[in-house]
């Protein structure tokens, strides 16, 4: 038994268990916070569950004969209030994906502080904005300093140019009008907004695996009910599963309805582009049920083949389907942060009220509107000259996506993606995702994505990003034929 610091602002005392302890939590006095499947804090005291040794994060390994007494040092000087924790909140599992491998990935540079990382893990954009993007947002701040080029605030909704730009070059033919895109900060945003819009009172399905944005927004919003240990999924969610079996597609013919379906394509993280039929056999899914399709195409600029690059090419789309997409790995506005939704006039609540309203008074409560300065940036994007130097840029990660395939391919790896999408789904059979994980990392100094941060269905996966430089991506497939050969 003992003292120790966990963290920076945790004091631990370890002792033996007492016997007349429940180890699930039951013996509680006062408030308790829960910690997922570890245990939770009881006055102070962290009791943990009789599951085996863990490795708890930011605790690491502990024994669970040991109930250990925690002591939060700022909340020791902090006042406590008398609201509760919002109960919503307390079902998430852990952090979110991404946080997660940014905690480790500091914890592994501390460990290496020589290592050269390489970073093909979080879809972030490397290369630079071609100039002419860059200009005309330069050109556009540098006006706000006079009296002639000041604006204040925008339409929440967007500039009316640009949205029109949007239309006239992503849905030309497809009878999308400027008034049905609402220009945004982002997609992940707009995924919360549109959360905000069904609110908690909806049926929800997923692909699994998938953006785990569309899951966590679910639980935040009161969509899930509780997170099931014996499945690792929420009891109120529809899984669909898109495995390679399936061909990355949900079998619509064993899907249960749902409201709202969530469809990313390409995905992510598969990298799967769903093909004209299978978007048509999901559009007549949704008219038969009644239902609402979310479908994230942030992606679409990657597609190489005959794939739809939005839902609104198949008949019918535009009476089942919301869509949202990006200017993020278009244009590399990951920083930028440019996005847009279209919701059509044609898509009706139960009761006949048009979507398209509510939303409208969705982002005229909640947003202020795009950055100008971003907006600017995104019709230089869509000019003739801005467009051909952004396909350069897109031509470059294809590039890159190409070597990272052909590296997993000559090492007998099964490879998914790739071609449609900058994400490579590797396969990894009878092994675990956070193992693969950690053991590129440990030996390769390589960022990835473990396949179970997408759901229970990427147990066994990595998720490779084409995004990087490409010395950096040519030194990465070297260390990996070194590891895996």
């Amino acid at each position: 038994m003992g003292w120790a610091l966990m963290g920076s602002n945790m004091l631990a005392w370890f002792r033996p268990c007492p016997k007349h302890w429940a180890t699930d939590g039951s013996k509680r006095m006062g408030h308790s916070w829960s910690l997922g499947e570890h245990g939770r804090v009881i006055c102070g005291a962290f009791v943990l569950k009789e599951t085996g040794e863990k490795n708890i994060q930011g605790f690491g390994h502990v024994d669970p004969r040991f109930w250990i007494t925690l002591i939060c040092l700022p909340a020791l000087f902090c006042h406590g209030t008398k609201v509760p924790r919002n109960i919503n909140m307390e079902r998430l599992r852990n952090g979110y994906l991404f946080s997660e491998i940014c905690r480790r990935e500091l914890e592994h540079t501390q460990k290496y502080p020589h290592a050269k990382l390489i970073k093909l893990g979080i879809g972030d954009t490397t290369e630079p904005i071609p100039d002419i993007i860059t200009s005309a947002m330069a050109e556009h701040a540098h006006a706000l300093s006079t009296i002639r080029g000041y604006r204040g605030y925008g339409a929440e909704q967007g500039n009316m140019e640009l949205r029109n730009a949007i239309a006239q070059t992503f849905y030309r033919d497809m009878g999308i009008k400027a008034n049905e895109v609402f220009v945004s900060d982002g997609a992940q945003c707009d995924i919360s907004r549109i959360q905000m819009l069904l609110g908690s009172n909806v049926t929800v399905a997923v692909q699994d695996p998938s953006f785990p944005a569309y899951m966590d927004s679910s639980v935040i919003i009161g969509q899930s009910g509780n997170f099931k240990e014996e499945t690792g999924k929420y009891e109120n969610i529809l899984y669909m599963n898109c495995g390679p079996e399936s061909n990355f597609f949900p079998d619509l013919s064993n899907t249960p309805r749902t409201d709202i379906i969530f469809l990313c394509s390409p995905n992510n993280p598969t990298g799967h582009a769903a093909s004209r039929q299978q978007l048509e056999q999901l559009v007549e899914f949704a008219k038969a049920n009644g239902s609402i399709i979310i479908h994230d195409s942030a992606y679409a600029a990657y597609i190489t083949d005959e794939s739809p690059r939005s839902i609104f090419e198949i008949p019918g789309g535009r009476e089942v389907a919301i869509e949202i997409s990006s200017f993020s790995k278009f244009a590399g506005f990951t920083g930028v942060r440019l996005g847009w939704t279209v919701v059509p006039e044609e898509l009706l609540y139960s009761n006949g009220f048009p979507v398209i309203k509510d939303y409208n008074r969705i982002v005229c409560t909640c947003f202020n509107g795009a950055s100008s300065i971003a907006q600017a940036g995104g019709l230089a994007c869509l000019s003739s000259d801005g467009y051909l130097a952004m396909n350069a840029v897109l031509d470059y990660y294809k590039e890159n996506a190409k070597i990272i395939m052909d590296t997993f391919t000559s090492l007998g790896l099964k490879v998914h993606g790739g071609k449609n999408a900058p994400y490579m789904w590797v396969h990894f059979p009878g092994l675990r995702s956070w193992d693969v994980f950690n053991e590129i990392l440990e030996k390769t100094h390589i960022i990835t994505v473990p396949g179970t941060g997408f759901g229970p269905g990427g147990e066994g996966y990595i998720r490779v990003s084409a995004f990087g430089q490409r010395e950096s991506v040519i030194e990465a497939s070297r260390r990996l034929k070194n590891l895996l050969k």
